[in-house]
């Protein structure tokens, strides 16, 4: 699609971004390029649609592994492609790195810093944040985990955690060095503790002098009364069972009242001393249910109806972590990559729909399983009336994994550093990279 800047409208408004004139095909906009977005994307290939793509980074990420960027097992690059790169030839589409502001419904405008851009249909997928539960200043001491930014920043602090214990001379600072505090207990919590306590028991045991690093304690901070909440009860006994035996420390029912630069306290008085606090307990919807001026839950997503439409507005989809969805037997539909992708598809399916004057079915979840690893040969999975663990589950996860990453190429790189680091526990990107001193 070709597009044209219209001049500044009066009174200080945004640019008006537009189809070329003549071009009256119906006007798609979509906003974020994760697994949602692309999904519904790539299902308009070749629909009689002019697609924007608003997301305001240049790539797709797969957040699945962003805790082995963070742990030091892959590099950012080999979990993200560019949007451009993905899309380049699907000629329909035109891609825009901008930041949404806001969203005009009775304008049918999506308004950016630089402009507003128009629609006939909206597909919001904007995805989820972190959520400190109201103590936002919890974030400057416990960073959680869903950029690249944050895994970069996470990957810094768990290394140069290492590093200041090796020249440390005092000895109670060492051990706060050397203690890692992991604050929740679902996947990426469960994944991360794992990911901690393999890099510092097999990774990098030979690699200092005046330290052991097979000592540091990893402590995974649960606050419900197990950890996996979603999973059955037999596979989160499992998984914890896995964690111990990795040498993590698993605490249930332990609550977190307060969390700064020296470690976390918990409900019941106890403290723990600690230089590296990681948040992976709750996330938020993005500010979409503010733009469109729409009921939010608790987490602030967008409450939608059975077809993922704004009530009243059947032009308006909200998918993905960002919907507050149903299923059938009135269950919420899970925060998870494949759920994102139905609904992607779903929104795409029911354009076309519209467009050719036939009925909109209602939004079908499809549950496929539960996945979580926690370390080499150390998983569990939940397929319904199958449920797996152990290396048969691993091995699941790791197949799971390599076919939704987007691209050949990123798919190839990591299969032959997990081959690697299966073979000789190696981790090729323990970098410290762009760490700013707090």
């Amino acid at each position: 699609m070709r597009i044209e800047a219209e001049g500044a409208m009066t009174g200080g408004a945004p640019n008006m971004i537009r189809p070329m004139p003549g071009n009256g095909r119906p006007r798609v906009v979509i906003l974020g390029a994760g697994f949602g977005g692309l999904a519904a994307v790539m299902a308009l290939k070749g629909a009689p649609v002019d697609v924007t793509v608003i997301d305001r980074r240049n790539y797709h990420l797969f957040q699945p592994l962003l805790y082995q960027v963070a742990t030091a097992g892959l590099s950012p690059a080999q979990i993200a492609m560019p949007i451009r790169r993905i899309l380049s030839r699907q000629k329909n589409v035109t891609v825009l790195m901008q930041r949404v502001e806001r969203i005009d419904k009775d304008m049918q405008l999506v308004h950016t810093a630089e402009c507003a851009i128009p629609y006939d249909y909206l597909v919001v997928a904007t995805g989820a944040r972190h959520a400190y539960f109201g103590y936002e200043e919890w974030a400057e001491s416990a960073p959680g985990l869903k950029t690249i930014g944050d895994a970069t920043e996470i990957r810094a602090r768990i290394l140069s955690a290492f590093e200041r214990a090796e020249v440390t001379q005092d000895e109670k600072r060492r051990e706060a060095l050397l203690t890692f505090a992991v604050v929740g207990g679902g996947p990426t919590g469960v994944e991360m503790a794992g990911a901690i306590a393999e890099l510092a028991r097999k990774v990098i045991v030979r690699d200092f002098r005046h330290i052991d690093a097979a000592s540091a304690r990893v402590v995974l901070v649960e606050a419900g009364n197990r950890i996996l909440p979603t999973m059955p009860a037999c596979l989160s006994a499992k998984a914890q069972r896995q964690l111990e035996g990795l040498g993590v420390e698993v605490l249930q029912t332990a609550t977190v009242i307060h969390c700064d630069a020296e470690g976390v306290m918990l409900a019941d008085g106890r403290r723990i001393h600690s230089a590296c606090v990681l948040w992976a307990a709750g996330v938020m919807a993005s500010k979409a249910a503010k733009w469109l001026g729409a009921e939010a839950d608790r987490a602030g997503r967008a409450v939608v109806d059975e077809r993922l439409n704004i009530p009243g507005h059947d032009n308006v989809f909200v998918i993905g972590d960002t919907a507050a969805a149903n299923r059938e037997d009135g269950s919420p539909v899970p925060g998870i990559a494949p759920a994102a992708k139905q609904m992607g598809e779903h929104a795409a399916r029911a354009i076309r729909a519209r467009m050719a004057g036939n009925p909109v079915e209602p939004f079908r979840y499809r549950h496929f399983g539960n996945l979580a690893t926690i370390g080499r040969k150390a998983a569990v999975a939940d397929f319904g009336r199958i449920r797996i663990s152990g290396f048969s589950a691993w091995l699941v996860w790791n197949l799971a994994h390599l076919w939704f990453l987007v691209g050949f190429r990123n798919r190839l790189v990591v299969f032959m550093d997990w081959g690697l680091a299966y073979l000789c526990y190696e981790r090729s990107a323990r970098l410290i990279t762009d760490r700013h001193e707090r």
